[in-house]
Parts: structure tokens; C-alpha cells; sequence
């Protein structure tokens, strides 16, 4: 895989707000996440549609497509940053111009919902994509979270990033890394969506209970290349589940069963602190680390 690793953002650049998903509840949060930008220096663009209304979701599908279309056609726009996610992304995949981004290579962060894209977007563009903050939930926010501003900066202006880790394993694995919220991953399924290379997987989500975890991973793991290439599973946050114990114990037997190591406390999450990691980017997972290769 020829991977098209985005130009890092740089001061003054024009950085575009985009709406994929969810429909908006509180306007003051978008505007605060442009002034947010915008005191850092940077331009900022908001999607035509930023503000619509489509039962649930900000517009319908034909003008999200439109939107993004525009920001990777736009020669001035250096980063697209979702606003939010809930659902839709998944009902714009079929019709995302994939050759348009392959040539138009940008930042493009969010999470959640997102990861749809995001996947899609390696897969069928080559590109590296970043999970990653967005743009109502966490730059919006009336005092952002310093930890989450941080890494974001870091990854998209192309520090060094690695990352404390819970794996005591004394074997070195490398591989791309991968991955992103398990029931977004799981919605993909019947996609051609899974790497043709070695990957480290790291997951989250949130509101799940641990048996529809235990099938979301069953499901993955039946397919023979999610199976073949995957290397490690890094879990992030999975908030609000019902038996904590139970989820201990489906990873516990995943390891045993298929021979992949487990680690844990990684910080890709729905809550306030959250890191950036670019999805596609090589990777080492060591004791205690897992480290990005530039």
C-alpha cells in the first residue's frame, strides 16, 4: 500500500469545518470551535451545510457529498476537521469521490461516526487520515481539554508521537495502526474496508454492552484478512458498560484463542481527554509504548 501522508498544518493556514453526520443542537459551540482556530491563527471555512436540517442528520446526503467534495477540491483548504458525529458518515460512502482525494491529499481528523470515513478513505484513497478531536464536542467547548489540544497540534504539525500503553508483553510488534469505534468498524462489514498489510488495532466506544462487544470482535475476527493481519488489539476507553468483568474476560479469551496480544489504557475515547493518532501511519508496540514511525 502507497500510503499519501497529508501535509502537515502550518501557521495561517485555512483549516475547513466539516458536517458529516448529526444534525447541530447548539450553534454557539461550532462558533466557539471557529473562534477557537481562528485565536491560534488559522483561517477557518464552515461547510455550506453547517447548520441544516435533515431529520436527524446536517442535510442530506447529496449536500454532505457536495461539502466534502468542495474542501478536497478547495487548494486552500490544508485541514478538514469534522464537527461532530452521531451517525451518518456511513450513508456517504458509496458516493465519496475516492480518485479526488487520492489527488487532493489534506488533513482529515474526527472520531466516533467518523472512523467510517476515515477507513474508507485509506482503503480507497491511500491516505493516512487522524482520529481525532471534533470540532462541536471538543474545540467547541467553553474550556477545551489541554491534553486533547495538545496531541492534536502534535500529530497534525508532525511531532514525534508515542504513547503510554499497558502491554507487558515482551515481544515487539510492528504494523500500520488501525482501527477506531468498534461499532462504526462493524457497520462497515461487507465493505472492502480491511488493510492488505499487518495492522495494530486499537478500538473504543461507547453505550455498548459486553455481549454486543463480544459479537462486534466475533464478527471482525471471522474475516479471514481481519484474522491474517492483525498483529495486536489496543483498547481504548469503553465507556458506560454494563459488566466490566465480562469485557476483561472477552478480551482475556481473544488473546488466548487467536494468539494476539492485548494491551490497554490507551486514551481513544469519548471523554474529554483524547488523543490524535494518524490511522495508516506505521507503528511499534513495545513494552509500556506504542510509537509512531515517521
Amino acid at each position: 500500500m502507497n500510503l499519501l501522508k497529508p501535509e502537515f498544518l502550518k501557521n495561517g493556514d485555512t483549516i475547513g469545518l466539516l458536517a458529516t453526520s448529526g444534525a447541530f443542537e447548539d450553534r454557539e459551540n461550532i462558533l466557539r470551535a471557529k473562534y477557537f482556530f481562528e485565536s491560534k491563527g488559522y483561517k477557518v471555512i464552515l461547510s455550506d451545510n453547517t447548520f441544516d436540517r435533515y431529520r436527524y442528520l446536517a442535510g442530506t446526503d447529496e449536500n454532505k457529498i457536495r461539502e466534502l467534495h468542495k474542501f478536497f477540491k478547495n487548494p486552500e483548504v490544508k485541514a478538514i476537521i469534522c464537527i461532530r458525529g452521531g451517525y451518518g458518515a456511513i450513508r456517504l460512502i458509496k458516493d465519496i469521490d475516492y480518485d479526488l482525494i487520492r489527488n487532493n491529499p489534506k488533513i482529515f481528523c474526527g472520531y466516533s461516526d467518523i472512523t467510517a470515513l476515515s477507513l474508507m478513505m485509506l482503503k480507497k484513497s491511500n491516505l493516512i487520515t487522524y482520529s481525532g478531536p471534533l470540532a462541536q464536542s471538543d474545540f467547541g467547548e467553553e474550556n477545551p481539554s489541554e491534553y486533547t489540544i495538545n496531541s492534536f497540534f502534535k500529530a497534525v504539525k508532525g511531532e514525534n508521537l508515542e504513547f503510554e500503553v499497558e502491554y507487558n508483553e515482551n515481544e515487539d510488534l510492528e504494523g500500520i495502526i488501525w482501527g477506531g469505534n468498534l461499532s462504526t468498524i462493524v457497520s462497515l462489514c461487507g465493505q472492502d474496508f480491511i488493510p492488505q498489510e499487518d495492522f495494530i488495532f486499537f478500538t473504543e466506544d461507547l453505550n455498548e454492552p459486553a455481549y454486543k462487544i463480544d459479537k462486534m470482535m466475533t464478527q471482525l475476527l471471522n474475516i479471514d484478512d481481519f484474522r491474517n493481519h492483525i498483529k495486536a488489539i489496543i483498547l481504548g476507553d469503553f465507556l458506560e458498560i454494563d459488566n466490566k468483568k465480562w469485557l476483561d474476560e472477552i478480551f482475556d479469551e481473544i488473546q488466548t484463542k487467536y494468539n494476539i496480544p492485548v494491551a490497554k489504557n490507551f486514551k481513544a475515547t469519548h471523554l474529554r481527554d483524547k488523543i490524535t493518532i494518524p490511522i495508516g501511519c506505521k507503528a511499534k508496540l513495545s513494552k509500556g509504548m506504542l510509537k509512531i514511525i515517521k
